[in-house]
């Protein structure tokens, strides 16, 4: 294992997020310290979802231009692509653990990538899933 750790999107989107979010904070810290340590894992899914996030999701959307300079700077951490063997073993994860389809997809990226932690707000906090612990950085 790997001393790297995945990061789900809703992280990125609150590190990014300048609405004002309390959780901004906490996020931005998180992610400034993986850019620093170059640690920091994520996926095409993830890629994908940020910019969508970014762009018409944010309380205050940012540009095409600064979404698509923010993806580029992010394919700069190593990134988990996404094929059909991933949405095959998805589908093992979701009946599994019972959780979302995109949740078993992130997880299993997370697993892929061997690394011991998964940064996210959306599964359980503690919960090991695979070789994989999910952390909230919000608790």
């Amino acid at each position: 294992m790997s001393d790297n750790v995945f990061v789900d999107t809703n992280i990125l989107v609150y590190a990014h997020d300048l609405s004002g979010s309390v959780k901004h904070d906490v996020a931005k810290t998180l992610v400034k310290k993986l850019w620093n340590d170059r640690s920091g894992v994520l996926s095409t899914q993830v890629i994908q979802e940020l910019y969508v996030n970014l762009r018409r999701k944010a309380e205050r959307p940012v540009s095409p231009a600064a979404a698509k300079q923010l993806i580029e700077d992010y394919l700069s951490w190593q990134l988990v692509v996404n094929d059909g063997a991933s949405v095959l073993r998805a589908f093992e994860f979701e009946q599994r653990y019972t959780i979302s389809f995109w949740d078993a997809l992130i997880v299993d990226a997370a697993n892929s990538a061997g690394v011991p932690v998964l940064y996210s707000e959306d599964l359980n906090h503690g919960q090991t899933y695979g070789m994989v612990e999910v952390r909230n950085p919000f608790r």
